[in-house]
């Protein structure tokens, strides 16, 4: 099948600069947090006497350490660990403190905080903003300042907080009061809201400035599941609403389409390379939720494939947009460096949601994509690292795109014409 693209769907990409709300200003998540979450891939499992290799306990979380340094992932960006529900004890110690489960966790979370800190990452923790977890463990609601200052002394950097058993209504006053608290400890932590997705579920309209100045990054849909489905869903969801989500996204603050799940057991190899363009071309966390003791090698490498982190990382950190959206064929861009004057360089996707078996051929004129440069630009493709070369402004991208697959392209804008006798 071919496409052809001949209607103009320009990005708007100074309307999406320009429109940035501040943040918190903390020097903190000034790219979107890369790194390694349990939940996906282990959820609740506290069985360690039946599955001691996968059960929540501390064992897990110190393997996942040192796979992160040995196998690549820190040298690629990778540079966080954090616990997810689970973790802790089913009441709080006799000081009013949380605690670990004593026998998954029998050295304590300072010294496995200490331990992930001598491997040269970042150490981050789950809670929730209710009564309990949501699997039922004790939740930070009348201890928020003890609950800040003892992640301060376990020497915590990111703290994700959830929204089980609370009151949404109550939480565009709890998320910002639990935020104050962690910012008296004067330690420094990556503030991970669910607060937008509570509301949202319950009917009510999200005050994203203020989340956006409170939080470095927030949850507004569901939690991701092992499925394509699941992963099409979110997608559809931030192109649905990227004019209400693209305006909050920028240094310091980040909408949060959940994990990867790269190299678990429901996406194909098309469909991960799919899930990790997508995820860096909507600038959002890089949050690997996969055993790393078991990954095949070529998922190992689209989660380190170092052109495709470069687009998410892109000091702009604008959020891209979705321009297209036709016979099952998507095409999303997104401005990043470098700059020649006022114009952009450009990531593209090319998004394939067809299911007929067969690729599709998709042409379109680099100016329907808004690229518009007299000088020109220098076309890569990111996934197989191949160059295509320099293409005009008039001149078409003709692509081959897999089903439940991607192509994503590098667009540099080039200084001066190339030369030509």
């Amino acid at each position: 099948m071919e496409i052809f693209i001949k209607k103009s769907f320009c990005s708007l990409v100074l309307l999406n600069i320009l429109s940035l709300c501040y943040c918190l200003d903390n020097g903190l998540a000034l790219s979107p947090p890369m790194g390694w979450l349990a939940w996906q891939r282990f959820r609740c499992n506290t069985d360690c006497e039946n599955d001691p290799k996968h059960c929540i306990s501390e064992r897990l979380f110190m393997e996942m350490a040192d796979l992160m340094v040995s196998e690549g992932y820190v040298k690629a960006g990778y540079n966080l660990i954090s616990l997810d529900d689970c973790w802790l004890d089913k009441k709080r110690g006799s000081d009013g403190r949380l605690r670990p489960d004593p026998l998954r966790f029998p050295s304590g979370i300072r010294a496995l905080s200490n331990y992930i800190h001598s491997r040269g990452l970042k150490f981050g923790i789950y809670e929730d903003y209710g009564n309990y977890t949501c699997a039922g463990y004790p939740g930070i609601l009348n201890h928020m300042e003890l609950d800040a200052q003892t992640f301060a002394d376990w020497q915590v950097d990111y703290v994700k907080l959830d929204g089980c058993y609370s009151f949404p209504s109550q939480m565009d006053k709890g998320y910002p009061e639990f935020g104050y608290f962690l910012n008296r400890t004067e330690r420094p932590m990556i503030y991970s809201c669910s607060w937008p997705f509570y509301q949202l579920i319950n009917k009510m309209e999200p005050d994203y400035k203020t989340i956006s100045n409170i939080c470095h990054l927030w949850r507004n849909f569901e939690d991701i599941q092992d499925s394509w489905q699941s992963v099409t869903s979110i997608i559809d969801y931030y192109g649905d609403n990227q004019e209400t989500l693209i305006p909050l996204a920028g240094p310091g603050h980040w909408n949060d389409p959940d994990m990867l799940i790269i190299g678990n057991f429901g996406l194909s190899y098309e469909q991960s390379r799919a899930q990790m363009c997508m995820w860096a071309i909507m600038a959002s966390p890089l949050l690997m939720s996969v055993d790393l003791r078991t990954i095949r090698p070529e998922f190992k490498a689209i989660l380190q494939n170092s052109e495709i982190i470069a687009v998410n990382q892109d000091p702009l950190g604008v959020q891209g947009r979705r321009i297209y959206k036709k016979q099952g064929v998507e095409i999303w861009t997104k401005p990043v460096l470098p700059m020649n004057g006022k114009k952009f360089s450009w990531a593209v996707v090319v998004l394939n949601r067809r299911v007929d078996g067969t690729p599709s051929q998709v042409t379109v004129p680099l100016r329907e994509l808004g690229l518009d440069s007299e000088e020109g630009y220098h076309v890569r493709e990111l996934n197989d690292h191949k160059d295509i070369g320099f293409l005009s402004k008039d001149q078409a991208i003709r692509v081959d795109v897999n089903p439940s697959g991607v192509v994503m392209l590098k667009c540099t804008i080039q200084r001066v014409p190339p030369f030509s006798p």
